[in-house]
């Protein structure tokens, strides 16, 4: 997640918006101190609204107001548009006055109060334009967006639906498309030093390279000056943003305008290969990604949550998922590897870059066509186990080294989905979430999206005649689901439908406890948020980690605990801060687990992508699984399975997975194409390195999500449409409530109806 420091993470709409949290949970203290900064306003004024104590929030409100007003409106005149990212803090007076005025405005509509709701919204859009709210997932919101909705739901009754725009969708068509592959770089230059660190690739001829390879492709920059397309928009490519056309569908003015672009020169050559993959012209993309790995292995760019990304790698994954999917080519990458020695730290400074760029060769054309072998490889021998943990549930390793899991003797590979549906409207903001173990909203003794849910078979958001009940337990086994992820907080569980969805449909449950994430557990207050060396907050979280397992100990529905959610990321704790203090906790959280669990199941880790992975192998020896949450595109996991298997030698899961189904300038059938593709790819590459193949430390993934969300960008009426942050996805954006492989229609016939997407036919295939 994105770094912040302790004034921002105060600034934030609401603890309980992270995830499902009844309002209850994030209680500050009674007593109300005027002595304190503008973000402690903040804070205490959102809590007292989860609360409905509309008096205290009244009396919050105000006080932040006016003790920060005139600095507020002083940091408001300077700006004449958004802070450029990553100087939100500058004007956080501005921000918390705003929010202020924003919680002060909500409290009003929950009274009721129309006009004087009215009033103080328009007060935001009138004063603090480009003021902004800390969202503690780690992204800012547009107060002034979210207050013009809420004054158009006071108005209307109805939240206004932002138009689409019209799109212009133009495609790359080559001036100079150079030579086929493979290109013999051999005849233009000198490897020197592959597979060290000393690598380097020397240009002798480079005319005649880039000749070869053809525009766009370094180092032919050129070309493009003779191209009639660009001649006839030259002009008007220096009033056109990179980033933002980047992230259109006019990818014939991005192709010109980042051959252009004054970014460095790997960061420009890869989106120069994405722009041209999106187009279609599949071999100069590839073409384009190699020059990636010869020319600039060791480039880095950074993520929106401020982690390196490491573009030498992404490109290298980029080619081989592009010769899988078009095997018409005739081509493979051999031996192509790139290693970074201290790329775990967040510290780019002392990473060691081991490069081997490999070579693009042609293979008989029949052999890729007509192979039939499973992951395009032959599945290898196991050999006998050597090491194995768990009773009926056992962790085992094979002579080859290669992981699996096994239940009652047989191989089982997790396919498993995030299994959190929320009824539209509900939301943790308003304190008005819902357990859905516990949810029958008819009263009629069934649980509502287990047993209830229904296939809106022709998207009219009505329940037609042939469709009938058959519930989220039977959708999800039909879909091939085997185990749903779910957390042992805040609710406490209804154990019997965990246990109906084992006996019933042989669906495991993947059990976890936050480890302090988000403070839950640790009891500290979100201010100073959970300390991993503080022995309170430790103590407190033994507790909750103890009280987990002595409820579900003796469950068969159980599969594997699970520590953490992405703590390595900060908010809410300090794992961030000092991540060996964190995971020499979660080994003694194990280790707990261990002693109490008679059924001796796995213990994993949630952790964030690959952030400390040396740090887990150094302090988590009990520890049986690295799980994290990754996100890294439709390509798959680019790599990562090879380091978790040299740094820590433990079996992977990918805890968290997926992507949403909407897409700025995008169809909805473009946009679950998409997801769909995503999906499949992740999967792909989760089942290839599975045991007998790859890596071979895959134990499986888990999907998110089951369901749509439409409480996570605020207005839990409202099926939002605004990207949250940049991501590998479709538009280049993350839509948080679309993540689900089933919908809800136009959320009037929820909890109960159900929307399949491509994504859930697609696993239906995949995972059956």
């Amino acid at each position: 997640m994105r770094k912040m420091n302790n004034k921002n993470k105060r600034v934030k709409k609401s603890l309980l918006s992270i995830i499902l949290l009844s309002s209850t949970f994030y209680l500050l203290p009674s007593t109300f101190c005027y002595e304190q900064d503008s973000g402690q306003f903040v804070n205490k004024g959102w809590s007292a609204l989860g609360k409905r104590n509309f008096d205290k929030v009244h009396q919050i409100t105000d006080k932040c107001i006016q003790t920060y007003q005139e600095k507020a409106k002083k940091q408001a005149s300077k700006l004449n548009s958004f802070p450029a990212k990553g100087e939100e803090d500058q004007y956080e007076t501005m921000n918390n006055a705003a929010t202020c005025y924003f919680i002060k405005g909500e409290a009003y509509m929950r009274e009721e109060k129309k006009e004087k709701a009215i009033e103080t919204f328009q007060k935001v859009v009138q004063e603090y334009p480009y003021a902004q709210s800390f969202d503690p997932r780690g992204w800012y919101w547009s107060i002034k967006e979210k207050a013009e909705s809420s004054i158009n739901k006071l108005i209307t009754g109805k939240i206004e639906e932002q138009e689409q725009e019209e799109v212009v969708i133009t495609k790359v068509k080559l001036y100079d498309p150079g030579q086929s592959l493979p290109i013999d770089y051999q005849r233009f230059g000198k490897f020197k030093n592959a597979g060290t660190a000393d690598y380097e690739y020397v240009i002798e001829k480079p005319i005649e390279l880039a000749e070869a390879v053809g525009e766009g492709i370094y180092p032919n920059t050129s070309s493009v000056k003779f191209d009639p397309r660009y001649q006839e928009i030259k002009d008007k490519l220096y009033k056109i943003d990179h980033w933002e056309v980047l992230n259109s569908r006019n990818l014939n003015a991005a192709f010109y305008k980042w051959i252009k672009t004054p970014e460095p020169a790997g960061i420009r050559q890869f989106y120069i290969a994405e722009i041209l993959e999106k187009s279609g012209l599949i071999e100069h993309a590839i073409k384009a990604y190699y020059a990636v790995l010869v020319h600039f292995p060791r480039t880095y760019g950074w993520t929106y949550w401020n982690t390196p990304w490491y573009v030498g790698t992404a490109a290298l994954y980029r080619i081989k998922y592009l010769l899988r999917k078009h095997p018409g080519l005739g081509l493979e990458l051999e031996n192509a590897e790139i290693k970074i020695d201290n790329g775990f730290n967040n510290n780019i400074r002392d990473d060691l870059f081991i490069v081997n760029p490999g070579r693009l060769v042609k293979r008989p054309f029949w052999e890729k066509i007509f192979s039939k072998k499973s992951c395009n490889q032959q599945k290898r021998k196991l050999g006998k186990i050597v090491k194995s943990s768990g009773k009926e549930i056992k962790l085992v390793q094979y002579k080859s080294g290669e992981w699996q899991l096994l239940i009652n003797g047989k191989p089982f590979i997790l396919k498993a989905i995030t299994y959190d549906p929320t009824q539209v409207g509900e939301s943790p903001d308003e304190g008005t979430m819902v357990d859905w173990t516990t949810q029958d909203t008819n009263d009629n003794s069934l649980i509502d999206g287990p047993y209830e849910a229904w296939v809106d078979k022709n998207n009219n958001n009505k329940k037609d005649e042939n469709e009938k009940k058959v519930g989220d337990f039977q959708l999800m086994a039909d879909m091939g689901v085997n185990a749903i992820r779910l957390y042992n907080q805040p609710f406490k569980r209804n154990k019997k439908i965990i246990g109906q969805l084992y006996q019933k449909y042989g669906i495991y449950t993947l059990i976890g406890d936050f480890l302090g994430k988000y403070t839950l557990g640790s009891e500290a207050d979100w201010e100073e948020g959970t300390d991993y060396d503080n022995p309170t907050h430790q103590k407190n979280m033994l507790k909750s980690v103890k009280e987990m397992v002595e409820t579900w100990k003796n469950e068969d529905a159980i599969l594997i605990w699970i520590l953490g959610n992405e703590n390595v990321y900060g908010l809410g704790c300090n794992a961030d801060k000092k991540p060996a203090s964190f995971f020499k906790f979660a080994n003694k959280a194990a280790k707990l687990i261990k002693k109490l669990d008679p059924k001796k199941r796995p213990v994993a880790i949630a952790s964030g992508d690959s952030l400390h992975l040396d740090l887990f192998a150094k302090y988590c020896p009990d520890i049986d699984i690295f799980g994290t949450n990754s996100y890294r595109g439709k390509y798959g996991f680019l790599g990562l399975f090879e380091d978790i298997k040299r740094v820590s030698g433990k079996p992977a899961i990918i805890t968290e997975y997926g992507a949403p189904s909407y897409g700025k300038g995008y169809t909805d059938k473009e946009a679950q194409d998409f997801q769909a593709e995503y999906h499949n790819g992740c999967w792909y590459d989760l089942k290839c390195n599975s045991a007998g193949y790859g890596t071979g430390n895959v134990l499986g993934g888990v999907a998110f999500e089951w369901l749509d969300e439409w409480w996570k960008a605020y207005e839990p009426h409202h099926h939002d449409k605004k990207g949250l942050f940049s991501g590998p996805f479709l538009d280049g954006y993350m839509y948080e409530e679309w993540l689900g492989v089933m919908g809800q229609g136009d959320g009037s016939k929820s909890p109960f109806l159900r929307q399949p997407k491509k994504s859930y036919f697609e696993y239906k295939e995949l995972w059956n």
